[in-house]
């Protein structure tokens, strides 16, 4: 029964998140953390950190790490599985369609309006992982900011943005930083 809820759950969320990895998480969110409760949102946070850092896509490495965790080997196998099956069956058939009408201003106007909304569905994934970031999983208050966690937004936001920093190095270091702020502080 694990099995057949790990591949449907992740069958919707290869179904439903055009746009790619970062427009599937609030979809993965609501499978994992809310609908069937297999992670908290703190365990979710960090899957996503661990399967951006992987390669390959987010999605794909969520479905992974879910399954692993849920059913060890064969849960991932078949998570995985149900995360790709639509985008396989998809693309094969909209290459067909695009390379034979691509042309048709109807299907430039349809994709012109997704875009939007792929925006919107990576913004608000980001206000969710960014809330997490600052408030640690507390009740948003002032008082349970997480001032290290803020700190490390910012310096990492500011060394990508401005000094135009490698994400790669940019988020080593974080990960350097963090584990040394543990050893020294326990933080």
């Amino acid at each position: 029964m694990i099995y057949l809820q790990l591949f449907l759950s992740f069958l919707q969320v290869g179904m439903f998140s055009v746009g790619g990895g970062y427009a599937a998480m609030p979809l993965i969110q609501s499978q994992v953390v809310e609908q069937h409760g297999w992670l908290t949102m703190q365990e979710f946070t960090d899957l996503i950190t661990i399967a951006e850092m992987t390669p390959g896509p987010i999605a794909v490495n969520s479905a992974t790490f879910v399954g692993l965790r849920i059913a060890q080997a064969p849960g991932a196998i078949i998570a995985t599985l149900g995360c790709i099956t639509p985008a396989l069956f998809f693309v094969s058939l909209l290459s067909y369609i695009y390379r034979k009408y691509k042309d048709i201003s109807l299907l430039q106007s349809v994709l012109a309006c997704l875009r939007p909304v792929i925006v919107a569905l990576i913004f608000g994934a980001g206000l969710s992982i960014l809330s997490m970031v600052v408030f640690g999983g507390n009740a948003k208050a002032f008082r349970n900011v997480d001032w290290i966690g803020v700190s490390s937004f910012a310096v990492a936001f500011f060394a990508l943005r401005k000094l135009r920093w490698n994400p790669i190095l940019t988020m080593c270091l974080c990960g350097v930083a963090g584990l040394g702020l543990h050893v020294l502080f326990g933080v």
